[in-house]
Protein backbone atom coordinates (compact mmCIF):
# COMPACT_ATOMS: atom_id res chain seq x y z
CA UNK A 1 0.00 0.00 0.00
CA UNK A 2 1.24 3.45 -0.93
CA UNK A 3 1.16 6.58 1.27
CA UNK A 4 0.88 9.87 -0.64
CA UNK A 5 1.51 13.48 1.51
CA UNK A 6 0.62 16.38 -0.86
CA UNK A 7 1.87 19.99 0.58
CA UNK A 8 3.11 23.32 -1.51
CA UNK A 9 5.32 24.79 1.41
CA UNK A 10 7.22 23.52 4.70
CA UNK A 11 7.58 26.38 6.82
CA UNK A 12 10.24 26.26 10.10
CA UNK A 13 9.12 27.00 13.40
CA UNK A 14 10.02 30.88 12.38
CA UNK A 15 7.23 31.01 9.91
CA UNK A 16 10.09 30.86 7.12
CA UNK A 17 9.84 28.43 3.67
CA UNK A 18 12.20 26.24 3.46
CA UNK A 19 10.69 24.12 0.64
CA UNK A 20 8.14 26.05 -1.62
CA UNK A 21 6.45 24.70 -4.47
CA UNK A 22 4.93 27.55 -7.30
CA UNK A 23 4.68 27.44 -10.73
CA UNK A 24 7.12 24.58 -11.43
CA UNK A 25 9.64 25.55 -9.31
CA UNK A 26 10.69 24.55 -6.04
CA UNK A 27 12.84 26.17 -3.90
CA UNK A 28 14.85 24.70 -1.19
CA UNK A 29 15.65 26.97 1.63
CA UNK A 30 15.49 30.53 2.69
CA UNK A 31 17.38 32.99 1.34
CA UNK A 32 21.06 33.01 3.12
CA UNK A 33 20.59 29.52 4.22
CA UNK A 34 22.92 26.43 3.32
CA UNK A 35 21.79 23.35 1.26
CA UNK A 36 23.93 20.38 2.68
CA UNK A 37 23.80 16.85 1.19
CA UNK A 38 24.47 14.43 4.22
CA UNK A 39 27.40 12.56 4.45
CA UNK A 40 27.78 9.63 1.68
CA UNK A 41 25.05 11.18 -0.60
CA UNK A 42 25.21 12.03 -3.94
CA UNK A 43 23.26 14.13 -6.38
CA UNK A 44 21.82 13.25 -9.91
CA UNK A 45 20.22 15.49 -12.22
CA UNK A 46 21.87 18.99 -11.35
CA UNK A 47 24.00 18.61 -14.22
CA UNK A 48 28.03 20.55 -14.57
CA UNK A 49 28.94 23.68 -14.48
CA UNK A 50 32.20 23.47 -16.69
CA UNK A 51 34.32 23.04 -14.12
CA UNK A 52 35.97 20.10 -12.00
CA UNK A 53 36.97 19.44 -8.81
CA UNK A 54 40.30 19.57 -7.96
CA UNK A 55 41.83 16.13 -5.84
CA UNK A 56 44.00 18.04 -3.46
CA UNK A 57 44.45 15.21 -1.18
CA UNK A 58 45.62 13.37 -4.06
CA UNK A 59 49.22 15.13 -5.64
CA UNK A 60 50.51 13.21 -8.52
CA UNK A 61 53.75 11.82 -8.99
CA UNK A 62 53.26 9.24 -11.90
CA UNK A 63 51.59 7.95 -14.45
CA UNK A 64 47.89 7.48 -13.72
CA UNK A 65 44.21 7.33 -15.42
CA UNK A 66 42.13 10.44 -15.63
CA UNK A 67 38.18 10.72 -14.13
CA UNK A 68 35.46 12.62 -15.85
CA UNK A 69 34.84 15.38 -13.80
CA UNK A 70 38.47 15.88 -11.68
CA UNK A 71 41.15 18.52 -11.69
CA UNK A 72 44.97 17.34 -10.75
CA UNK A 73 48.08 18.85 -9.33
CA UNK A 74 51.10 17.25 -11.22
CA UNK A 75 54.45 16.57 -9.54
CA UNK A 76 56.77 16.17 -12.03
CA UNK A 77 59.78 17.13 -10.25
CA UNK A 78 61.20 13.77 -9.91
CA UNK A 79 60.83 13.04 -13.32
CA UNK A 80 58.19 13.19 -16.62
CA UNK A 81 55.28 10.76 -16.71
CA UNK A 82 52.01 10.16 -18.34
CA UNK A 83 47.84 11.73 -17.38
CA UNK A 84 45.41 9.37 -19.45
CA UNK A 85 42.73 10.97 -20.40
CA UNK A 86 39.38 8.85 -20.19
CA UNK A 87 37.18 7.25 -22.54
CA UNK A 88 35.39 10.25 -24.27
CA UNK A 89 31.89 11.13 -24.02
CA UNK A 90 30.07 15.00 -24.61
CA UNK A 91 30.70 17.04 -21.77
CA UNK A 92 33.78 15.30 -20.33
CA UNK A 93 36.09 17.37 -18.60
CA UNK A 94 39.60 16.54 -17.05
CA UNK A 95 42.27 19.51 -15.79
CA UNK A 96 45.86 19.25 -14.91
CA UNK A 97 48.19 21.86 -13.59
CA UNK A 98 52.03 21.95 -13.01
CA UNK A 99 52.16 21.36 -9.18
CA UNK A 100 56.29 22.25 -9.07
CA UNK A 101 56.61 24.77 -12.32
CA UNK A 102 58.71 22.08 -13.59
CA UNK A 103 56.48 20.56 -17.02
CA UNK A 104 59.26 22.41 -18.29
CA UNK A 105 62.02 20.55 -16.92
CA UNK A 106 59.94 17.29 -16.51
CA UNK A 107 57.08 17.22 -18.90
CA UNK A 108 53.92 15.86 -18.60
CA UNK A 109 52.18 13.96 -21.26
CA UNK A 110 48.68 13.86 -21.65
CA UNK A 111 47.55 11.03 -23.49
CA UNK A 112 44.35 10.69 -25.63
CA UNK A 113 42.17 7.84 -25.44
CA UNK A 114 42.29 4.97 -28.19
CA UNK A 115 42.12 6.52 -31.59
CA UNK A 116 40.84 9.58 -30.14
CA UNK A 117 41.79 12.77 -30.81
CA UNK A 118 43.08 16.05 -28.79
CA UNK A 119 42.88 19.21 -30.71
CA UNK A 120 41.66 17.07 -34.03
CA UNK A 121 45.05 15.23 -34.05
CA UNK A 122 44.88 11.95 -33.54
CA UNK A 123 48.04 12.54 -31.45
CA UNK A 124 49.33 13.08 -27.37
CA UNK A 125 49.80 15.95 -26.07
CA UNK A 126 52.89 17.29 -24.18
CA UNK A 127 52.86 20.43 -21.28
CA UNK A 128 56.37 21.81 -20.89
CA UNK A 129 56.08 25.66 -19.95
CA UNK A 130 56.71 26.29 -16.62
CA UNK A 131 53.24 26.56 -14.56
CA UNK A 132 51.20 25.61 -17.27
CA UNK A 133 47.74 24.35 -16.36
CA UNK A 134 45.26 23.00 -18.84
CA UNK A 135 41.78 22.21 -19.07
CA UNK A 136 39.85 19.64 -21.73
CA UNK A 137 36.60 18.94 -22.77
CA UNK A 138 35.72 16.01 -25.32
CA UNK A 139 33.23 17.38 -28.02
CA UNK A 140 32.73 14.90 -30.26
CA UNK A 141 34.98 12.36 -32.60
CA UNK A 142 35.73 15.19 -35.00
CA UNK A 143 37.95 17.43 -32.55
CA UNK A 144 37.91 14.91 -29.91
CA UNK A 145 39.25 16.65 -26.33
CA UNK A 146 39.55 20.53 -26.86
CA UNK A 147 42.00 22.44 -24.25
CA UNK A 148 39.34 25.43 -23.29
CA UNK A 149 41.26 27.02 -20.67
CA UNK A 150 45.00 27.49 -20.71
CA UNK A 151 47.52 29.26 -18.35
CA UNK A 152 51.67 29.24 -19.15
CA UNK A 153 53.25 31.33 -16.41
CA UNK A 154 53.03 30.16 -12.80
CA UNK A 155 51.85 33.50 -10.30
CA UNK A 156 53.61 32.70 -7.20
CA UNK A 157 54.19 34.94 -3.78
CA UNK A 158 57.41 36.56 -3.69
CA UNK A 159 59.39 35.76 -0.68
CA UNK A 160 62.74 37.35 -2.43
CA UNK A 161 64.32 40.54 -1.86
CA UNK A 162 62.42 43.69 -3.62
CA UNK A 163 64.08 47.16 -4.29
CA UNK A 164 64.20 50.07 -6.63
CA UNK A 165 66.84 52.56 -7.25
CA UNK A 166 69.18 53.21 -10.01
CA UNK A 167 69.17 51.67 -13.28
CA UNK A 168 68.02 48.09 -13.28
CA UNK A 169 68.52 45.28 -15.01
CA UNK A 170 68.50 41.71 -15.09
CA UNK A 171 70.95 38.49 -15.75
CA UNK A 172 69.72 34.93 -14.85
CA UNK A 173 67.88 35.23 -11.74
CA UNK A 174 69.45 38.24 -10.25
CA UNK A 175 68.65 42.22 -10.56
CA UNK A 176 71.69 44.76 -10.95
CA UNK A 177 71.08 48.33 -9.77
CA UNK A 178 73.83 50.60 -11.24
CA UNK A 179 74.01 53.94 -9.52
CA UNK A 180 76.57 56.63 -12.16
CA UNK A 181 75.57 59.81 -10.12
CA UNK A 182 73.85 59.70 -6.45
CA UNK A 183 71.28 58.07 -5.37
CA UNK A 184 68.92 55.90 -3.21
CA UNK A 185 68.81 52.49 -3.07
CA UNK A 186 65.68 51.03 -1.19
CA UNK A 187 64.92 47.69 0.21
CA UNK A 188 60.88 47.38 0.53
CA UNK A 189 61.00 43.78 1.36
CA UNK A 190 63.85 41.50 2.36
CA UNK A 191 64.04 37.65 1.47
CA UNK A 192 62.78 35.11 3.22
CA UNK A 193 66.06 33.38 3.05
CA UNK A 194 68.77 35.29 4.94
CA UNK A 195 71.60 34.50 3.00
CA UNK A 196 69.91 35.93 0.12
CA UNK A 197 70.01 39.69 1.91
CA UNK A 198 73.26 39.67 1.70
CA UNK A 199 74.10 41.36 -1.26
CA UNK A 200 76.87 41.57 -4.16
CA UNK A 201 78.43 45.00 -4.78
CA UNK A 202 81.49 47.25 -6.62
CA UNK A 203 81.75 50.82 -5.22
CA UNK A 204 84.19 52.62 -7.11
CA UNK A 205 85.76 56.41 -6.35
CA UNK A 206 86.55 59.11 -8.86
CA UNK A 207 90.05 58.95 -10.25
CA UNK A 208 92.46 61.44 -9.26
CA UNK A 209 93.78 64.15 -11.81
CA UNK A 210 96.97 63.92 -13.63
CA UNK A 211 99.32 65.81 -12.40
CA UNK A 212 100.15 69.65 -13.67
CA UNK A 213 103.20 70.60 -14.99
CA UNK A 214 105.10 74.79 -15.29
CA UNK A 215 108.73 74.05 -15.38
CA UNK A 216 108.82 72.46 -19.39
CA UNK A 217 109.21 68.87 -17.60
CA UNK A 218 105.78 66.43 -16.87
CA UNK A 219 103.21 66.07 -13.94
CA UNK A 220 102.27 62.39 -12.88
CA UNK A 221 99.50 60.06 -13.31
CA UNK A 222 96.29 60.53 -11.42
CA UNK A 223 95.79 57.51 -9.34
CA UNK A 224 92.45 55.39 -9.83
CA UNK A 225 89.65 56.01 -7.25
CA UNK A 226 89.68 53.28 -4.89
CA UNK A 227 87.89 50.04 -5.60
CA UNK A 228 86.35 47.46 -3.29
CA UNK A 229 84.25 44.16 -4.28
CA UNK A 230 82.15 41.75 -2.33
CA UNK A 231 80.70 38.95 -4.54
CA UNK A 232 77.96 36.76 -2.42
CA UNK A 233 77.65 32.71 -2.92
CA UNK A 234 73.72 33.54 -4.44
CA UNK A 235 74.65 35.93 -6.84
CA UNK A 236 76.77 34.00 -9.85
CA UNK A 237 79.28 35.78 -11.86
CA UNK A 238 83.25 36.40 -12.37
CA UNK A 239 84.54 38.80 -10.03
CA UNK A 240 87.88 40.53 -9.72
CA UNK A 241 90.72 38.95 -7.83
CA UNK A 242 90.34 41.50 -4.83
CA UNK A 243 86.43 40.87 -4.19
CA UNK A 244 86.33 40.62 -0.45
CA UNK A 245 83.36 38.20 0.32
CA UNK A 246 85.99 36.12 3.06
CA UNK A 247 86.32 39.24 5.08
CA UNK A 248 83.35 39.43 7.12
CA UNK A 249 83.39 43.08 7.69
CA UNK A 250 83.00 44.13 3.93
CA UNK A 251 79.20 42.39 3.71
CA UNK A 252 76.66 43.99 3.53
CA UNK A 253 73.26 42.75 4.73
CA UNK A 254 70.63 44.92 3.58
CA UNK A 255 67.33 45.57 5.75
CA UNK A 256 63.91 46.66 4.59
CA UNK A 257 64.99 50.06 4.43
CA UNK A 258 66.56 53.32 2.47
CA UNK A 259 70.64 53.14 1.31
CA UNK A 260 71.60 56.47 0.37
CA UNK A 261 74.01 56.20 -2.64
CA UNK A 262 77.18 58.21 -3.06
CA UNK A 263 78.96 58.24 -6.39
CA UNK A 264 82.76 60.01 -6.28
CA UNK A 265 83.53 62.73 -8.70
CA UNK A 266 86.68 62.35 -10.91
CA UNK A 267 88.81 65.45 -9.87
CA UNK A 268 89.36 68.31 -12.07
CA UNK A 269 93.34 69.25 -12.37
CA UNK A 270 94.40 72.69 -11.01
CA UNK A 271 96.74 74.79 -12.43
CA UNK A 272 100.46 74.32 -10.69
CA UNK A 273 100.94 77.74 -9.45
CA UNK A 274 97.76 76.91 -7.51
CA UNK A 275 99.07 76.64 -3.46
CA UNK A 276 96.23 73.34 -3.28
CA UNK A 277 97.08 71.53 -6.20
CA UNK A 278 96.54 68.23 -5.00
CA UNK A 279 93.74 66.77 -7.06
CA UNK A 280 91.90 63.74 -5.47
CA UNK A 281 89.12 62.00 -6.49
CA UNK A 282 85.90 61.96 -4.63
CA UNK A 283 84.99 59.12 -2.19
CA UNK A 284 81.97 56.83 -3.48
CA UNK A 285 79.69 55.16 -0.73
CA UNK A 286 77.04 52.39 0.05
CA UNK A 287 76.09 51.68 3.15
CA UNK A 288 79.06 50.51 5.50
CA UNK A 289 81.41 50.49 2.26
CA UNK A 290 83.30 53.56 1.63
CA UNK A 291 85.60 53.58 -1.12
CA UNK A 292 88.21 56.57 -0.97
CA UNK A 293 89.43 59.24 -4.29
CA UNK A 294 91.75 57.99 -6.33
CA UNK A 295 95.13 60.86 -5.03
CA UNK A 296 96.68 63.15 -7.31
CA UNK A 297 99.33 63.65 -9.43
CA UNK A 298 102.12 65.52 -8.82
CA UNK A 299 102.86 68.81 -10.37
CA UNK A 300 106.04 70.97 -11.02
CA UNK A 301 106.48 74.41 -10.62
CA UNK A 302 108.24 77.15 -11.29
CA UNK A 303 109.54 76.88 -7.96
CA UNK A 304 110.81 73.71 -7.48
CA UNK A 305 110.86 74.18 -3.79
CA UNK A 306 106.59 74.36 -3.44
CA UNK A 307 105.47 71.36 -1.57
CA UNK A 308 102.51 70.84 -3.56
CA UNK A 309 104.59 68.85 -6.35
CA UNK A 310 104.52 66.02 -4.45
CA UNK A 311 101.77 63.34 -5.42
CA UNK A 312 99.08 62.87 -3.03
CA UNK A 313 97.72 59.35 -1.33
CA UNK A 314 94.13 57.61 -1.95
CA UNK A 315 92.56 54.69 -2.97
CA UNK A 316 95.13 54.12 -5.71
CA UNK A 317 98.35 57.14 -5.01
CA UNK A 318 99.19 59.39 -7.51
CA UNK A 319 102.27 59.10 -9.81
CA UNK A 320 105.45 61.08 -8.99
CA UNK A 321 106.19 64.26 -11.15
CA UNK A 322 109.36 64.06 -12.86
CA UNK A 323 111.25 66.48 -10.29
CA UNK A 324 110.52 66.12 -6.46
CA UNK A 325 113.10 63.23 -5.51
CA UNK A 326 112.39 59.74 -5.85
CA UNK A 327 109.77 59.21 -3.31
CA UNK A 328 107.60 61.91 -4.75
CA UNK A 329 104.90 59.19 -5.62
CA UNK A 330 101.31 58.91 -3.48
CA UNK A 331 100.67 56.12 -1.19
CA UNK A 332 97.70 53.52 -2.71
CA UNK A 333 94.87 52.01 0.01
CA UNK A 334 94.55 55.28 2.11
CA UNK A 335 92.67 54.85 4.23
CA UNK A 336 93.85 51.29 4.34
CA UNK A 337 90.91 48.23 3.59
CA UNK A 338 91.08 44.49 3.25
CA UNK A 339 91.56 43.76 0.51
CA UNK A 340 93.37 46.36 -0.17
CA UNK A 341 91.18 49.25 -2.55
CA UNK A 342 94.24 50.65 -4.48
CA UNK A 343 98.08 50.32 -5.27
CA UNK A 344 101.17 52.92 -4.95
CA UNK A 345 101.67 55.11 -7.77
CA UNK A 346 105.07 55.28 -9.41
CA UNK A 347 107.79 57.21 -8.89
CA UNK A 348 110.37 59.94 -11.13
CA UNK A 349 113.78 58.22 -12.16
CA UNK A 350 115.87 60.68 -10.13
CA UNK A 351 115.59 64.53 -8.35
CA UNK A 352 116.71 67.10 -10.50
CA UNK A 353 116.81 67.62 -14.31
CA UNK A 354 120.53 66.38 -14.74
CA UNK A 355 119.47 62.88 -15.47
CA UNK A 356 116.40 65.04 -17.91
CA UNK A 357 117.47 63.95 -21.36
CA UNK A 358 116.79 62.96 -23.80
CA UNK A 359 113.12 63.21 -21.95
CA UNK A 360 111.53 63.72 -18.74
CA UNK A 361 109.17 61.36 -17.55
CA UNK A 362 106.20 61.39 -14.95
CA UNK A 363 105.32 58.19 -12.72
CA UNK A 364 102.11 56.66 -13.81
CA UNK A 365 99.23 56.66 -11.11
CA UNK A 366 98.43 53.48 -9.15
CA UNK A 367 96.09 51.11 -9.94
CA UNK A 368 93.37 49.35 -8.18
CA UNK A 369 95.92 45.81 -8.72
CA UNK A 370 99.22 47.17 -10.05
CA UNK A 371 101.61 49.89 -8.75
CA UNK A 372 102.13 53.11 -11.27
CA UNK A 373 105.24 51.98 -13.36
CA UNK A 374 107.83 54.64 -12.50
CA UNK A 375 109.01 57.37 -15.12
CA UNK A 376 112.41 57.24 -17.25
CA UNK A 377 114.54 59.69 -18.75
CA UNK A 378 112.95 58.16 -21.83
CA UNK A 379 109.62 57.89 -21.08
CA UNK A 380 106.68 58.78 -19.00
CA UNK A 381 105.85 55.67 -16.43
CA UNK A 382 102.44 53.27 -17.12
CA UNK A 383 99.47 53.90 -15.03
CA UNK A 384 98.73 50.80 -12.71
CA UNK A 385 96.75 47.92 -14.03
CA UNK A 386 92.92 48.02 -13.25
CA UNK A 387 90.62 45.35 -12.65
CA UNK A 388 87.67 43.28 -14.41
CA UNK A 389 84.05 42.39 -12.91
CA UNK A 390 81.09 41.03 -14.61
CA UNK A 391 78.76 41.51 -11.71
CA UNK A 392 76.58 43.86 -14.34
CA UNK A 393 76.50 40.50 -16.55
CA UNK A 394 79.27 41.38 -18.83
CA UNK A 395 83.17 41.91 -18.28
CA UNK A 396 83.91 45.40 -17.46
CA UNK A 397 87.53 47.55 -16.94
CA UNK A 398 87.32 49.50 -13.73
CA UNK A 399 89.97 51.38 -11.87
CA UNK A 400 93.17 51.63 -13.51
CA UNK A 401 96.04 54.34 -13.00
CA UNK A 402 96.72 57.40 -15.26
CA UNK A 403 99.94 57.53 -17.21
CA UNK A 404 102.57 59.78 -16.07
CA UNK A 405 103.38 63.14 -18.57
CA UNK A 406 106.79 62.88 -21.07
CA UNK A 407 108.02 65.83 -22.20
CA UNK A 408 110.97 65.16 -24.46
CA UNK A 409 112.88 68.48 -24.37
CA UNK A 410 112.80 68.90 -28.19
CA UNK A 411 108.96 69.33 -28.86
CA UNK A 412 108.59 66.37 -30.54
CA UNK A 413 105.46 64.28 -30.12
CA UNK A 414 105.54 60.62 -29.44
CA UNK A 415 102.52 58.06 -27.90
CA UNK A 416 101.53 59.14 -24.77
CA UNK A 417 102.18 56.91 -21.57
CA UNK A 418 100.00 54.11 -21.29
CA UNK A 419 97.32 53.76 -18.61
CA UNK A 420 95.78 51.12 -17.06
CA UNK A 421 92.69 49.76 -17.72
CA UNK A 422 90.37 52.55 -17.76
CA UNK A 423 92.47 55.61 -16.97
CA UNK A 424 93.82 57.54 -19.58
CA UNK A 425 97.08 57.96 -21.35
CA UNK A 426 99.66 60.78 -20.20
CA UNK A 427 100.62 63.22 -22.89
CA UNK A 428 103.91 63.38 -24.72
CA UNK A 429 105.79 66.41 -25.80
CA UNK A 430 103.96 69.37 -24.55
CA UNK A 431 100.22 69.22 -23.67
CA UNK A 432 97.49 68.73 -21.12
CA UNK A 433 96.79 65.37 -19.94
CA UNK A 434 93.59 62.96 -20.99
CA UNK A 435 90.98 62.37 -18.87
CA UNK A 436 89.79 58.93 -17.13
CA UNK A 437 87.60 57.22 -18.51
CA UNK A 438 83.75 58.05 -16.75
CA UNK A 439 82.05 55.80 -14.38
CA UNK A 440 85.47 54.10 -14.29
CA UNK A 441 87.03 55.45 -11.64
CA UNK A 442 90.45 56.17 -13.63
CA UNK A 443 92.83 58.38 -12.60
CA UNK A 444 93.66 61.12 -15.15
CA UNK A 445 96.95 61.20 -17.16
CA UNK A 446 99.51 63.45 -16.76
CA UNK A 447 100.66 66.80 -18.08
CA UNK A 448 103.66 67.43 -20.85
CA UNK A 449 105.04 70.78 -19.84
CA UNK A 450 106.39 73.38 -22.60
CA UNK A 451 109.13 75.74 -21.32
CA UNK A 452 106.75 78.55 -20.22
CA UNK A 453 103.56 77.28 -20.64
CA UNK A 454 101.73 75.83 -18.37
CA UNK A 455 99.77 72.55 -19.26
CA UNK A 456 97.06 71.17 -16.81
CA UNK A 457 96.56 67.43 -16.21
CA UNK A 458 93.69 64.90 -17.39
CA UNK A 459 90.51 64.77 -15.03
CA UNK A 460 89.87 61.72 -13.25
CA UNK A 461 87.59 59.62 -14.29
CA UNK A 462 84.13 59.65 -12.06
CA UNK A 463 83.33 56.84 -9.49
CA UNK A 464 80.21 54.09 -9.67
CA UNK A 465 78.47 51.87 -7.73
CA UNK A 466 76.77 48.11 -8.62
CA UNK A 467 74.32 45.87 -6.05
CA UNK A 468 73.71 42.67 -7.17
CA UNK A 469 70.81 40.54 -5.40
CA UNK A 470 68.84 37.58 -6.26
CA UNK A 471 65.05 37.95 -6.80
CA UNK A 472 64.03 34.91 -7.77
Amino acid sequence: MTSTIKVNNIQNQCGQNIINENSNTITLGASGDTIALASGASQTGFGRTGTVDWQTSSIKTATFTAANGEGYFCNTSGGAFTVNLPAGSAGAIVSVSDYTRTFQTNNLTVARNGSEKIGGVAADAVLSTEGQTATFVYVDGTEGWINIQETSNSVTGNDNLIATGGTITECGNCKIHTFTGPGTFTVSQVSACATNNVVSYVVIAGGGAGGTDNAATSGGGGGAGGYREVKAPTTPYTASPIQGYSNSPNRVTVTAAAFPITVGAGATAVPAVSPTSFSNGSNSIFSTITSAGGGGGGSNTPNLSDPQRVASPGGAGGGSPYYGGSSGNGSGNTPPTTPPQGQNGGKNPGSGPSGGTPAYGAGGGGGAVGDGACGSNSTGGAGGVGTTSSITGSSVAYAGGGGGGNWNGGGSTGPGSPCGTGGAAGNDGGGAGNAGTVNTGGGGGGAAGSSGAPRIGGTGGSGIVIIRYKFK
